[in-house]
């Protein structure tokens, strides 16, 4: 194996290039014929020791639609880097589903399976010495997962999106049944015409099909430059995915050859594209968790913050579920999200600077792009926005002294204020809306689900759901220091930090105290005095865990505030 085959010319900058830096440390040489004898069983011949090593991370799995095609794709990946002039290997790592665990213990793990997708792929990449990556990711951690993965590795690499789902009959989708247990629950609605909703939504493989957290995470990705043009919006059966992924698959390889890195690409003007296009989109409050734990990933500074900061100037144009009409398949008919990037370029709203996994910059990469044809009602214009600034707001008062997120369309109104209904955990607080127990006016707040009190920071669909089924959307709010699905509308906040478990003032409140959520003051606070406050600190008392060994005990000693992005490596200054 000539070292020479390892080093090729940098056209751009004139420097030489060594395109097998990892690989090399495992084939290369007398010492590591053990490594090329073991690699000769899986398919390796004497040429392939002298190709870069691509390694190809497939999230393929049975157990979701999301994923369940994703093994053919990655062959793809793996075509296009052989054909480029490297070597793909091809590893696996897990997924779990939010929609199949929602409302259930399992819904724990779903948070956690991020950081164990994150150290899986740093893991394997980093052991087995691959020079660059192809990640491909179908479900809602599964994506910030692989992109954390990317960051922190910082080899040349490029993520993939498996793609959305197709509509359901009826322009159904996983939402739609959540909901229809509510209205079921309500009297709204049958038995038979809930199983009728429940054997149609899900036609095939893809993730669920608005700007729920899937879509909203492989957008924001796109956005940072980590996904080749139009990966994000594309549905996951057809040839425009398998082309995507057999171009990722050369990509990577190109990257290599021109010396560009993930850190090339994650700046934090590349955080700030990523941002304004979730916002435009009208996209999921995970975005907000999962972006800071990208860019902490990344060694960039981000913070909530900076979510307030863009979102002031930034407008939502797409009226996409859960808060519009439009599901993503229909975006991707009329063009998917390049035509609204082109926009938001040339209002001035993205840095067209940033160097993206084409090796190009944003601008360049749009250039050509056209815009939406004519008449099309699905993104608006800056004239007639949705909403003329961010629907992601992000909150402080005394309930939430590090932060809160909300997710306010404006169609809910701005503010709301209303008594306390106060449950520690989901069933019980799901249990009283289905119960009629829930009326106009209340804040049901549900609390020890944050990210070391619940643990996992678990999603608030059901409750959500049955919120809106019921017919109480408009009159009835939610806080809790878990999180969201991106199918979740209504007056919600989540994200409430300090959490609950760490004795956070949502674990102070009481039944009947009066809370306030004021959108265009960023506020959310109770009606207590702060000697109240701390009357009731003195006596409160932390919950025993709910796991004290295994993963879920592991993850809830070492993960971070929410207001940080539930991290697990948190750096010792914080």
């Amino acid at each position: 194996m000539s070292d020479d085959k390892s080093r090729k010319a940098n056209k751009t900058s004139g420097s030489t290039v060594n395109i097998r830096r990892y690989s090399s440390l495992v084939v290369d040489g007398l010492k590591q014929a053990p490594s090329r004898s073991m690699l000769r069983a899986v398919g390796f011949g004497d040429e392939d020791f002298d190709k870069p090593q691509i390694g190809i991370a497939s999230t393929w799995a049975n157990l979701t639609p999301c994923n369940m095609h994703i093994a053919e794709l990655a062959r793809d990946a793996g075509n296009g880097a052989d054909a480029a002039g490297g070597k793909s290997v091809l590893f696996n790592t897990i997924t779990v589903s939010d929609g199949i665990s929602m409302g259930s213990p399992g819904m724990r793990y779903s948070l956690v399976s991020r950081e164990v997708i994150a150290d899986s792929i740093e893991t394997v990449a980093g052991a087995e010495g691959f020079d660059g990556l192809v990640a491909l990711g179908g479900c809602d951690k599964n994506m910030p997962g692989c992109a954390m993965a990317i960051a922190r590795l910082n080899r040349p690499a490029v993520f993939v999106y498996g793609g959305t789902i197709r509509p359901g009959a009826h322009h159904r989708d996983i939402i739609s049944v959540f909901e229809a247990v509510g209205a079921t629950a309500a009297g709204k609605m049958s038995a038979a015409e809930l199983l009728d909703v429940e054997r149609t939504a899900i036609p095939g493989a893809g993730s669920c099909g608005g700007m729920y957290t899937a879509n909203t995470m492989a957008s924001a990705i796109e956005a940072l430059g980590l996904s080749l043009p139009g990966s994000s919006a594309q549905e996951a059966v057809g040839t425009d995915k398998r082309e995507d992924c057999r171009r990722a698959g050369a990509a990577v390889v190109a990257l290599l050859r021109q010396g560009l890195r993930p850190s090339d690409m994650l700046t934090r003007r590349a955080f700030e594209n990523a941002i304004t296009v979730v916002i435009a989109l009208g996209g999921s409050t995970n975005a907000v968790l999962h972006l800071l734990a990208i860019a902490h990933a990344a060694r960039v500074r981000l913070k909530l913050d900076d979510f307030t900061r863009i979102g002031r100037r930034v407008p939502v144009l797409a009226d996409l579920r859960p808060s519009g009409r439009y599901l993503m398949s229909e975006l991707i008919a009329v063009g998917g999200i390049q035509p609204l990037m082109k926009r938001l370029l040339d209002a001035g709203l993205l840095h067209g600077d940033c160097l993206t996994v084409t090796g190009k910059t944003v601008a360049a990469n749009l250039a050509a792009v056209r815009d939406y044809p004519e008449p099309q009602d699905i993104v608006r214009p800056f004239s007639n926005p949705m909403k003329k600034d961010s629907h992601l707001i992000v909150l402080y008062g005394n309930v939430a002294p590090e932060g809160a997120v909300a997710k306010i369309s404006g169609k809910e109104g701005l503010t709301f204020t209303g008594r306390a209904r106060v449950f520690d955990g989901e069933e019980a607080a799901t249990a009283a809306i289905l119960g009629d127990k829930v009326r106009s006016g209340d804040v049901v707040v549900i609390r020890y689900e944050g990210p070391k009190g619940g643990p996992g920071m678990r999603e608030m669909l059901s409750p959500t759901g049955a919120i809106v089924g019921r017919g109480l959307s408009n009159q009835v709010a939610l806080i809790t220091d878990g999180r969201f699905s991106g199918g979740t509308h209504g007056f919600v906040v989540g994200h409430i930090s300090p959490e609950a478990a760490l004795g956070g003032a949502i674990a102070l409140l009481r039944n009947g105290d009066q809370l306030t959520i004021d959108a265009q003051q960023r506020r959310i606070d109770a009606d207590v005095s702060a000697a109240e406050f701390k009357r009731r600190r003195r006596e409160w008392r932390p919950k025993r865990p709910y796991a004290e060994r295994g993963v879920l005990a592991k993850y809830s000693r070492v993960v971070s505030s929410a207001s940080l992005g539930a991290v697990t490596d948190l750096d010792d200054d914080h």
